[in-house]
């Protein structure tokens, strides 16, 4: 490779991985609604409830990621905690899609899965999802608490008991610090109910 190129590429690099170092600097000012987030997962599971979550695209496979975080384990071995990630089951998404459109596939498996003490998060970096937007829906209409992730833009805060919205704009750099929120929660909830 010869310098030029590598100067460039080495540029790119340093520059990604800087803004995404600083968008997570930036996200501590979420710290509040991070342990408020927490704490309703945490008392879901202390009531016999459940987390159901859902995305699109990146977002449908943090929300996956999350659900198997709770089902396995994060850091510590404990019994598994009920998560559902309702972007996995390619049937129902379809069957939903086809019968009633793609803005129900996540709406209508929260009236079917989703109680009172329950929490439902949804995950979009715009904010705008309409799916995204109408499972949160639906998730109040059930009486479940919801959560929302999104970035800087968006209409998830009417519909959210608790908004991560991470202050940025560019969606691969939200969606690295939506996971590391994910983690987090995980992480927090663990503590929370067992313990290091």
């Amino acid at each position: 490779m010869k310098k030029a190129e590598s100067d460039s590429r080495y540029g790119i690099i340093d520059s990604y991985l800087k803004a995404g170092a600083e968008l997570r600097f930036q996200t501590l000012s979420l710290r509040e609604q991070i342990a408020r987030a927490a704490s309703l997962i945490s008392e879901s599971y202390r009531s016999g409830g459940k987390l159901l979550t859902f995305g699109n695209g990146g977002s449908a496979a943090d929300a996956q990621h999350v659900a198997a975080e709770f089902t396995g384990r994060f850091q510590i071995e404990r019994v598994p905690l009920p998560a559902i990630a309702l972007t996995a089951n390619q049937s129902a998404i379809t069957a939903i899609g086809n019968d009633f459109g793609f803005d129900e596939i996540f709406a209508r498996q929260v009236r079917a899965l989703a109680k009172p003490g329950d929490v439902v998060m949804g995950i979009t970096t715009s904010g705008k999802s309409s799916n995204v937007l109408n499972g949160l829906r639906a998730a109040r209409r059930a009486g479940a608490k919801t959560i929302g992730l999104c970035g800087l833009s968006g209409d998830m805060a009417e519909l959210s008991d608790v908004l991560l919205a991470v202050p940025g704009t560019t969606t691969s750099l939200l969606q690295e610090v939506h996971i590391a929120l994910g983690h987090l929660l995980c992480l927090l909830v663990e503590e929370e109910l067992f313990g290091r």
